[in-house]
C-alpha cells in the first residue's frame, strides 16, 4: 500500500461516525424524566392528543346539534361546560376544537419544517450567492409580524383549513431556515466533514447524511415551540374571522362567538375554551424548554 493510499484509508476510518454511545439516549432520557415541568408538558400533549384523535368517541354530543332550549345555559350535569347561543354543548365544541388546532399546528410546522431545514441546509452549507439570496428571502418574511402577514395572505387565498395550514407555513419558515443554518455553520467547519470532503464524498451525502444529523437537537426543540405558536396563530385567525369557517368548531371561533356573552354573565363561553389554549401553550412550551435543556450537554453537564 502507497503512502497516500494509506492517507486516504485513514481519512476514510476518521470518516465513518461512531454509532452513539449506548449511554447517551439513557443520559438523554434521566435528564428529561429529572426535569418535571418538562414531564408536565409531555402528558399534557399526549392527552391533547389523544383527545383529538378520539373526539368523535368520548364527545357527548354532536358538536354542531343546536336545541334551543337549553342555549345559554351554563354548566350543568347535563351540559358539563354550558351551552352557547345555539344551543349547541360547549364540552363537545372544544373537545372537537382540540383536534383542529392540534391538526393544523402540527401539519404547518412539519411543512415548515422541511421547506425551513432545506433552505437553511443550503444556505448555511452552500454559503456565497445561494446563502444570499435565501436569506434575505427568508428576513422578508421575518419583517411582518407573523400574524399580519398570514391576514395579508389569508385576505387573497380567503379562509380555510388549507390555507390556514399554508400561511402558517409561510410565516414559520424563516425560524426554522435561521436555526438550521446556524447549526450547519457550526458543523461545517469539523472535523468529519473536512475528512468526507478529502475521499470525495458527494455534497448531498454530506450535508444530509452526517451534517443535518448533528443538528436535529435544536431544530427538534425550535419545530416544538412553533406548535405552539401555529396554534395561537390559528386561534388569533379564527377570532378575526379569517380562519376556519363556522360552523367547524376551532378554539378561535368559540372566543370569538363568546365575547359579547361575557358582560351578560355568560362566562362560560369564553373561559372554558381560554383554558384551553392555555394548557396546550403551556404544555409545549415547558415540552420544548425540557428537549432543549435534555439535548444540550452543556446544561445538562451544569445540572449534574
Amino acid at each position: 500500500m502507497t503512502t497516500q493510499d494509506h492517507a486516504i484509508a485513514v481519512v476514510a476510518a476518521d470518516t465513518q461516525e461512531p454509532p452513539p454511545p449506548r449511554g447517551q439516549l439513557r443520559l438523554f432520557v434521566d435528564a428529561f424524566a429529572s426535569n418535571k415541568l418538562a414531564v408536565a408538558g409531555l402528558v399534557v400533549f399526549v392527552l391533547a392528543i389523544l383527545v383529538a384523535l378520539t373526539a368523535d368517541v368520548i364527545s357527548p354530543y354532536d358538536p354542531n346539534a343546536q336545541d334551543l332550549a337549553v342555549r345559554l345555559m351554563g354548566p350543568s350535569a347535563e351540559h358539563w361546560l354550558g351551552t352557547d347561543q345555539y344551543g349547541r354543548d360547549l364540552l363537545s365544541r372544544v373537545i372537537h376544537g382540540t383536534q383542529i388546532s392540534l391538526m393544523v399546528g402540527i401539519v404547518s410546522i412539519t411543512i415548515a419544517t422541511l421547506c425551513g431545514v432545506t433552505a437553511g441546509a443550503l444556505s448555511g452549507y452552500l454559503g456565497g450567492f445561494v446563502d444570499d439570496i435565501i436569506m434575505r428571502c427568508m428576513d422578508v418574511l421575518l419583517a411582518f409580524p407573523a400574524l399580519i402577514l398570514a391576514i395579508g395572505i389569508l385576505a387573497v387565498l380567503g379562509p380555510s383549513i388549507l390555507n390556514v395550514v399554508i400561511v402558517i407555513a409561510v410565516v414559520s419558515t424563516p425560524q426554522i431556515a435561521r436555526i438550521t443554518r446556524s447549526a450547519v455553520l457550526t458543523q461545517k467547519e469539523e472535523e468529519y466533514v473536512q475528512a468526507a470532503i478529502v475521499i470525495g464524498l458527494p455534497m448531498h451525502v454530506r450535508l444530509f447524511k452526517h451534517v443535518l444529523l448533528n443538528c436535529l437537537a435544536p431544530i427538534t426543540v425550535q419545530a416544538t415551540l412553533l406548535v405552539a405558536n401555529a396554534i395561537i396563530v390559528e386561534t388569533s385567525l379564527s377570532f378575526l374571522g379569517l380562519g376556519v369557517r363556522p360552523p367547524t368548531p376551532t378554539w378561535g371561533t368559540i372566543l370569538f362567538e363568546g365575547k359579547d356573552y361575557i358582560l351578560l354573565g355568560m362566562w362560560w363561553m369564553s373561559v372554558f375554551p381560554g383554558i384551553a389554549i392555555i394548557l396546550a401553550m403551556l404544555g409545549l412550551n415547558l415540552l420544548g424548554d425540557g428537549l432543549r435543556d435534555a439535548l444540550d450537554p452543556r446544561i445538562r453537564g451544569a445540572d449534574a
